[in-house]
């Protein structure tokens, strides 16, 4: 009995009785790569599955082996490995063409989660060095860099302890997450701790090397939400961190500015707070109007007030 597959994007494919998914589009003019000739010895033929996983057969042994070293999620098959047994099946080729193939067969990526994406629920960190521009200004910039290392090595040494990873750097601040190895009140919990860390950091480092050698202090803001958002590779060649992306990522950097005008050095969302089996002390509430958000959005401060008092502008 023949079966109906809609191949995502190029056309409803009629799978008959004892045919795999690679021999139906084949048959039907989908040029499907399959480099080992439909064996289950390459990954050339993977596809997506969209809807109706369980109307596949079960992974063969050669799915099983693959899936151990290339870490396959569970909806990625080899179409010549998978034979359809029921209507509601749709798949996605994965590889179309030469640059899908040196993405998806030639890079050098561990896992496939990495070039196909995958939604998580993850902590968002963002913290920024204040009155940073003030120094600039006034030291030469080999000063200047150098400090930023001590800096930025402190931010890494706190965020690695609490296994958070760095996504991205800006300027004077950076962009982490927690939550990849972890669920989701740990990864709350280990952002928060990894903050802290970094506010007492940054206080003995001024008290031991700013002020005796540069008569000069630096202050942080930190910004922690949640959130499910989309976690991938863009792949193209910088760097080797995971792009994290989402309408929750933009929040935590919203908080993070936020310090400014809360005139306290550490924010975090109500929702990320409550996760918290400790929470520390929180030291004011409050709600704030945030940009694509229709209800003011209510946060804790957990951090203290800057000891330099700026507008806005100068706390950059």
């Amino acid at each position: 009995m023949a079966c109906q597959v809609d191949f995502k994007g190029e056309k409803v494919v009629s799978v008959e009785g004892g045919q795999t998914l690679l021999q139906a589009s084949l048959a039907a003019g989908i040029p499907h790569y399959h480099a080992c000739g439909g064996k289950g010895q390459c990954t050339t033929c993977r596809v997506l599955v969209v809807e109706g996983q369980e109307k596949l057969t079960p992974p063969t042994s050669y799915e099983r082996a693959i899936r151990n070293v290339k870490k396959f999620p569970d909806i990625v098959r080899l179409a010549c490995q998978s034979y359809v047994t029921g209507e509601g099946v749709e798949v996605r080729r994965l590889i179309r063409d030469e640059t899908d193939r040196y993405i998806f067969i030639d890079s050098q990526e561990d896992s496939t989660m990495t070039v196909m994406g995958e939604r998580r629920k993850l902590a968002l960190f963002f913290i920024d060095i204040r009155s940073f521009t003030p120094f600039i200004e006034a030291n030469l910039p080999f000063d200047v860099i150098h400090i930023m290392r001590r800096i930025f090595g402190l931010f890494r040494n706190a965020i690695a302890l609490y296994q958070g990873e760095i996504i991205d750097t800006s300027g004077d601040g950076l962009y982490a997450v927690f939550g990849l190895n972890s669920r989701i009140k740990k990864a709350t919990e280990s952002a928060v701790l990894a903050g802290l860390k970094i506010l007492e950091d940054i206080k003995i480092f001024n008290n031991t090397y700013m002020r005796p050698y540069f008569n000069h202090t630096f202050e942080v803001g930190i910004g922690v939400h949640v959130g499910n958002v989309i976690v991938g590779n863009v792949g193209i060649g910088i760097s080797n961190n995971l792009t994290v992306m989402g309408f929750p990522v933009n929040i935590a950097a919203r908080l993070q500015a936020a310090t400014k005008e809360l005139d306290n050095s550490f924010v975090i969302s109500a929702i990320a707070y409550r996760l918290l089996r400790n929470p520390p002390y929180a030291v004011g509430c409050n709600y704030l109007n945030l940009k694509g958000v229709s209800n003011a959005y209510e946060v804790k401060l957990i951090g203290k007030p800057y000891e330099v008092k700026q507008g806005k502008e100068g706390l950059g």
